[in-house]
Formats: structure tokens, sequence, C-alpha cells
């Protein structure tokens, strides 16, 4: 097992006796070497406050560069004649390797923005983050499941399945090429579901938009369901709740997916 950490410390910089800038851009950089180099492998990195960058490069090892994210602030005058002068921003992330299975963890109440650049051989990928941060990844191949709260999902040039899911943010996914035997979900509750897939892509699809509308420039046969409604009775109070779905296939039908949101439209794409 190896385990491996890097601290990222920011320190604040008085230029003039009326602001306080930070110091941005501020990188450290860590290689996690493989176990087996050019094997299939696991991922898992999570924060609680940061944004994450995933990208797939030709190379073997596991970079990732930490950078705190520190805006530049003015003096805040509270009538005293004291001004502000902001704390160091140190950025605590932590990556362990064990036999191709690799974590990275950010501590709590440390923010940082990872950006992190993996081998492109097959890897079961999972991405997390809370607050202050959004997901982004590029060049991907493998199995990703993707959880973000405050901040949108944005997935590019994938080939496998994805699972998204995210609160307050988009959900954007394009894919080169899919596995044609894995089911996928995409939600958001305030945002757009927006994924394209490859022209011949064959699926079950299972829609639900709230509050706005769903659109398609694949073939959709769909399919009648009965609304799932559910009825209950809590101290003299009743109620009712009508849960209504959209079913269709795509090219005869295939492997579930399903998108959902509350706010915002869902569209799914046809590669041209």
């Amino acid at each position: 097992m190896k385990t491996i950490k890097v601290i990222c410390v920011l320190m604040m910089a008085m230029l003039s006796t009326t602001s306080i800038w930070a110091q941005s851009g501020e990188k450290e950089r860590l290689v996690v070497p493989l176990s087996n180099p050019g094997k299939p492998y696991k991922m898992d990195v999570g924060l609680v406050d940061g944004s994450i960058t995933v990208t797939g490069y030709e190379g073997k090892d596991i970079i990732i560069e930490a950078q705190t994210d520190i805006e530049k602030k003015d003096n805040e005058n509270h009538g005293t004649g004291m001004k502000h002068i902001a704390a160091a921003n140190n950025a605590d992330i932590q990556a362990e390797e064990n036999n191709n299975v690799i974590n990275v963890h950010g501590n709590v109440g440390r923010k940082a923005n990872l950006i992190i650049k993996i081998p492109m051989n097959d890897v079961t990928l999972k991405l997390s983050t809370v607050n202050n941060g959004n997901i982004i990844g590029n060049n991907i191949n493998g199995e990703l499941e993707v959880t973000n709260v405050n901040g949108s999902i944005q997935l590019h040039n994938i080939s496998g399945s994805v699972v998204a899911n995210t609160v307050n943010g988009k959900v954007e996914v394009t894919f080169k090429t899919i596995d044609p035997k894995a089911a996928m979900a995409f939600s958001t509750l305030n945002g757009n579901v927006d994924v394209t897939f490859p022209a011949g892509l064959k699926a079950n699809v299972k829609l639900k938009s709230d509050r706005g509308e769903i659109y398609t420039d694949f073939d959709v046969v769909t399919e009648q369901h009965k609304p799932n409604v559910t009825r209950s009775n809590s101290g003299g109070m009743y109620s009712l709740k009508i849960d209504d779905w959209v079913y269709g296939k795509i090219d005869g039908g295939g492997p579930e997916i399903m998108m959902k949101n509350m706010q915002g439209n869902i569209y799914i794409r046809k590669a041209k």
C-alpha cells in the first residue's frame, strides 16, 4: 500500500494599505503510480468543498494537482478602524493506492479544487463533492458514478456508462461510445439534463420533468403506463400523490436509461 499526502498552503499578502489580495493559482502536484499499470483500475475521489476535474491521458500514472481558490477581497472597515485580513487557506488532500485501487479525499472544512489526469485504460470511477464546485470529466473510458449537491456535472467524450446525480446544477454528458448492456441514470432537481448518445443507441427510456419539457431527435416509441398513485392517511389528513413518468423505446429497446428533474428541460440528443 502506498499512502501519499499533500498539503497546499496559500498565504495572504498585503499589497497596499487599503486592500488584501490572495495569491491564486498556486498548486501542489502529486503523482500516484499504479501497482499494475495498463490494467483496469478503480478510483474514488471525494470532496466536501471544491471542484473536481478529471481528464484521461496517454500515461500510466495518476497525476493530481490541488489548487486553492481564494478570491480577491477588499478590506472591510467595521467602523472601528479595523480591517479584514483573511487567514491562510489550507487544502489537505490525501491519496492512497493499493493494488490498482486509488482513494483521494480532502479534509472537511478545507476547500480545494482538484485537477486530475488518469490513464485511458478501463476505470471504475466514483466522483463526489458537496459545496462550491462542479465536477468535470473528459476523455474517460469506463464506468462512472458522479454525485454533486451544489454544482453541475459536465462529462464529455465518455466511453462506457454513467450514473450522474446532482441537486442544484445541470447534468451534461456527451458519449463517444456506450456500454450496450449497462443501465444508466441522470438526474437533478434544478437544472437541465442534457445527454448526447451515439446514433446507434438502443434503450428503454424512463423520463420525468415536473416543471419542464422533454426533447429528443431520436425516434422514441412511447408506451402507455398508468400513473403511480399513492394515498396516505395521517391524523385524519389525507394525501394523494401522482407520480407520472414517460416510458418509451429507442430502436426496439435495450438497457434502461432514466432521466429526471424538477425544474428544467430534458434533452436526449443524437450525435451527429
